[in-house]
């Protein structure tokens, strides 16, 4: 496929054809983002217990402060939301050390511990999509903020899909500006050699549609893994689904 060509046509958008896929990793293509909101609850729930710290964390803190954005921007603003401010730490604090990194350290080993424990499968809708638009020669990524991606992928049996992967240790490494900003987006489709503008952005976590819609491309899909399709609109997709077997044209 030549970057001008577009073939896949979405049931739901049925005057228009795309010519990629960009695709955030957890809860969208495997349900590992409820092994991240377990660790990210368990971690809290310690911290904030030790810390005589009020209100307790709930699932609603998870969707309006964490889901989608870098680890330690998670750490960062779930504390804030407290009112708590902590140094910054390096990323090779000890797990649990009183630094943003040190809990974003002690949070990863906790999902570490489970995927390796109890491994992960992809979603049935997320594989027959993926099957579909590899049969339509359509090019496809992985856009995450996660620095686990490569063995959330691996551990899943899709990383031989995915020849591009832009997550949170490429970010990183790069300087390139986080969930909610489009910056990993475009650098997803620019390595794909496709125009953001036939590039499809399939997103579950309000942080992730609003990086589709800061970019110039071309539909912004949410999925409705719990966060409520309402608010997946209202933050900026312009369809949400409840699985992406119905993007199977």
């Amino acid at each position: 496929m030549t970057t001008t060509e577009t073939a896949w046509a979405i049931p739901q958008v049925s005057d228009r054809r795309f010519g990629a896929a960009l695709f955030d990793l957890d809860g969208v293509l495997t349900p590992t983002a409820e092994v991240h909101m377990n660790a990210w609850k368990r971690m809290f729930t310690d911290y904030f217990t030790a810390h005589g710290v009020t209100p307790a964390y709930t699932d609603e803190d998870y969707f309006a402060f964490v889901d989608g954005k870098p680890r330690y921007d998670g750490v960062r603003a779930c504390l804030a939301s407290r009112g708590i401010t902590l140094p910054e730490g390096d990323p090779s604090d000890a797990a649990g050390t009183e630094t943003v990194c040190g809990l974003g350290n002690a949070k990863n080993d906790m999902f570490a511990a489970v995927l390796r424990d109890e491994g992960i499968a992809p979603y049935p809708g997320s594989v027959a999509l993926i099957d579909h638009l590899n049969a339509l020669g359509v090019p496809m990524a992985v856009v995450s903020s996660s620095r686990n991606a490569p063995e959330v992928l691996a551990a899943a049996g899709l990383d031989h899909h995915f020849e591009i992967v832009v997550d949170g240790a490429v970010a990183a490494r790069d300087k390139i500006p986080g969930k909610p900003a489009p910056d990993t987006y475009q650098r997803a489709a620019a390595l794909l050699g496709v125009p953001q503008e036939v590039a499809v952005v399939v997103e579950d976590a309000f942080s992730g549609v609003q990086a589709g819609a800061a970019g110039d491309f071309g539909l912004v899909i949410g999925v409705d893994r719990g966060a409520g399709a309402d608010e997946l609109l209202t933050h900026g997709a312009d369809l949400v689904v409840d699985d992406l077997q119905e993007l199977v044209g």
